[in-house]
């Protein structure tokens, strides 16, 4: 009895740690592309600022659509039109928009971090369950290290 309930309870931590550990690596991937987001609305500005304000500045644009067709041999295709263009802007719209890109994005990294310590508490706290399970039961250890994965 004692066997299948250590079994059960690994089972149960093994699912908690790979939830967390997908959520863990989901945060890092957000961070990542929050980081770069800072960093070009930076590098914009930096490019930015020395020109006068009367200077001709452009925005790019992207405009997406998409169009759902049914087709004699296929029920559903989606083809998606992407048309790129730029459009003029004054300096000072350009810049108020790039800093609050970087005023955002800031914003959401340090709210990730704290998302991303949070994580990492209930992984640590997960692995301490683990280690606990193992130590008390050390058939059940010999048993998962004899595992191989495939």
């Amino acid at each position: 009895m004692g066997d299948e309930a250590n079994r059960a309870a690994f089972l149960e931590i093994q699912g908690r740690m790979i939830e967390h550990t997908a959520k863990l690596k989901q945060v890092q991937t957000q961070m990542r592309n929050k980081e770069g987001e800072k960093k070009r609305a930076f590098l914009t500005l930096e490019e930015l600022r020395p020109l006068s304000d009367d200077s001709n500045t452009y925005k790019s644009i992207v405009l997406i659509r998409g169009k759902k067709v049914t087709h004699f041999f296929w029920d559903f295709d989606f083809y998606i039109m992407m048309f790129f263009g730029f459009v003029l802007e004054p300096k000072s719209v350009l810049v108020k928009e790039q800093e609050q890109k970087l005023k955002d994005s800031e914003t959401a990294i340090a709210s990730l971090q704290t998302s991303k310590e949070y994580i990492e508490k209930q992984v640590a706290e997960v692995e301490s369950n683990l280690r606990e399970l193992l130590n008390q039961d050390p058939a059940l250890a010999r048993q998962i290290m004899s595992m191989t994965v495939m």
